[in-house]
């Protein structure tokens, strides 16, 4: 029977072992998952887009492995064997426990054992992030690429079209070329001019031999005069080298600057899983952001009675408790906003989060200023409630979705919901760029 090699010629890169990782992702997702999720869950929103070092237990890297059964008869080659021949017996171990000594010999258990640690790359850090959100591919292209670019000028090159032809830039090489090539030619003529002159300045010799040496001299300055005058014109007035084109490099630029006001209750009834829900909320508005704007400022507003501006520490594991009165964190809004951010110089991006609580005499108002005030100020404000149960806000909130296009609310009770708000931000920002 012929044997039959197969040589795998497919370029993998510079990454060999690629499709090794891609299984090992896949056979391991769910502690790889789990891993993401203790990674968002200690990351700021801003330091979310960078990879992470994930940690597997030994226990869980099971391998199959191929096994021999006990009896049958058996050929074993043993490298380095000085002692044995074909047809010798070997005795049985003593203590039936196979060749170790069994001190210092590693226990059955596992204790003791390191995990095994690899790398995940931020973009693999992103595709698990994004597939627990349920994103679509497209919107994950879109988010984990920059979208917008944009030409800027790099000073000239020599080669180019000719729409972006610069005619003084070009026409002031060709002179200065012009005048480097023919300096030396212009100033041996005016040299011989002046040796001219004189010889035409001197008497004309009676004696006729001298006076034929005298023409003869004359006419010799003449003769080479015309050949640098010739010289000198044979310089092209515009040479290709002297050819200059506008230079645009295109670079990845958004547009402007942003502001990003992150809302949320942390009363009594805002527990951790609801905050973390309401995190990955934040932080996919975020990365939205990130890609459309050259500088964004996070602004969180924490609330229960009181609202108060607070950093994203305290923001998201700080615990109050008491009663709820939303009204407090959309006025805090609206004071920030006049005294730092002019409407007319930055994009302002509302994001509220709550499990709908609310006292129920407050409601109302939260409508008027959302209404009134903050809503004629923003570009988008987005309300999540991280909880089933329809209450008073939620009904307040739900008369401004036919009158402002601008504002988008849903309900998200896991990570796979949240994606319907931005579904349809996606969708009129596509309808704006087009």
């Amino acid at each position: 029977m012929a044997l039959q090699s197969i040589i795998d010629r497919r370029l993998a890169g510079k990454n060999k072992s690629i499709g090794n990782r891609e299984r090992f992702l896949r056979r391991y997702k769910e502690q790889i998952r789990e891993a993401v999720k203790r990674a968002i869950d200690g990351r700021g929103i801003r330091d979310i887009e960078r990879g992470e070092d994930i940690r597997i237990p030994k226990k869980d890297l099971s391998e199959p492995v191929f096994g021999h059964g006990s009896g049958g008869i058996r050929e074993i080659v043993h490298p380095g064997n000085r002692e044995y021949i074909q047809g010798d017996r070997i005795e049985r171990p003593k203590g039936g426990q196979g060749g170790g000594s069994g001190k210092g010999q590693a226990s059955d258990s596992s204790e003791g054992e390191d995990d095994f640690v690899f790398a995940l790359s931020k973009e693999e850090f992103m595709q698990v992030f994004f597939e627990d959100l349920a994103l679509p591919h497209l919107v994950r292209t879109q988010l984990a690429d920059v979208p917008e670019w944009k030409y800027h000028r790099a000073g000239f090159t020599s080669d180019g079209t000719p729409n972006n032809l610069h005619v003084v830039r070009s026409m002031r090489g060709a002179l200065g070329r012009r005048i480097a090539l023919g300096a030396g030619h212009r100033r041996e003529l005016r040299e011989l001019q002046a040796e001219l002159d004189a010889l035409r300045a001197q008497p004309r010799p009676a004696d006729e031999t001298a006076a034929a040496g005298h023409q003869a001299a004359i006419d010799a300055l003449l003769a080479e005069m015309q050949a640098l005058r010739v010289r000198v014109e044979r310089i092209p007035y515009l040479d290709p080298i002297d050819l200059r084109y506008r230079s645009r490099v295109k670079v990845p630029v958004p547009t402007s600057k942003a502001v990003m006001f992150c809302l949320m209750d942390v009363s009594g009834s805002m527990d951790e899983q609801r905050k973390e829900l309401s995190k990955r909320f934040f932080i996919l508005l975020y990365l939205f952001l990130t890609r459309h704007y050259e500088k964004i400022d996070l602004v969180f507003i924490r609330h229960h009675t009181q609202a108060q501006e607070v950093d994203e520490q305290n923001f998201f594991h700080a615990r109050e408790t008491g009663g709820t009165v939303v009204s407090s964190a959309l006025v805090l809004m609206e004071e920030i906003i006049k005294a730092r951010y002019n409407p007319s110089e930055w994009n302002i991006y509302g994001a509220q989060a709550s499990d709908g609580d609310n006292w129920h005499h407050d409601s109302g108002r939260c409508r008027e200023i959302l209404s009134d005030k903050l809503l004629p100020l923003v570009r988008y404000f987005a309300y999540v409630q991280v909880a089933e149960e329809e209450q008073n806000l939620w009904e307040e909130y739900s008369q401004l979705l036919e009158t402002h296009r601008h504002f988008a609310m849903r309900k998200a009770t896991s990570a796979d919901q949240i994606y319907p708000v931005f579904r349809d931000l996606f969708k009129k920002e596509g309808a704006k760029a087009a």
